[in-house]
């Protein structure tokens, strides 16, 4: 007889949380995104081999991140969407971009956990990152942007580390 369990832990806890949050000085590590449109993603990822379909793709996370302190926001994560113009050069494929001139508004959600946006005001393509933290540090970030369709993203908060 063999019994498997699983054990889910949260990430922070409630207060760590609301800390991290107040004082803008966190990390969002994104585990899987959603595409907005699906459909065309699916026709793409259908002629790789081994295509897996669906809507959500599962990243590495150790990889990409969002990290918001009280003066910059640095984002790094993956594209999967249509995209309206496209960069000249390869390695510019994405959500990259350093931004220290940027709007940051947040809110305790009505039940439970917060609500969180941060528009860039000084990078070419002008973002919008709308952050639904739950208390236990869980978070779906929803991007937009001027020149991509939206895509959301799911993951966990971390706390900065100090320096």
């Amino acid at each position: 007889m063999v019994f498997v369990g699983l054990i889910a832990f949260a990430q922070t806890d409630k207060t760590t949380t609301t800390k991290i949050v107040e004082s803008k000085n966190y990390t969002f590590v994104a585990r899987s995104v959603t595409p907005l449109n699906t459909q065309d993603i699916n026709m793409v990822m259908s002629k790789m081999p081994g295509a897996m379909l669906g809507g959500t793709i599962n990243l590495s996370e150790t990889y990409y991140e969002v990290k918001v302190t009280p003066d910059s926001v640095v984002a790094f994560l993956p594209y999967y969407g249509r995209s309206f113009t496209a960069p000249i050069n390869q390695t510019e494929g994405g959500v990259k971009f350093t931004s220290k001139k940027f709007e940051y508004k947040s809110s305790k959600g009505k039940k439970r956990g917060w609500n969180t946006v941060v528009e860039t005001k000084d990078v070419p393509e002008n973002y919008r990152l709308a952050f639904s933290i739950s208390d236990e540090g869980y978070v779906t970030l929803s991007l937009n942007s001027n020149n991509k369709q939206s895509v959301s993203y799911q993951g966990y908060l971390k706390e900065n580390e100090s320096k």
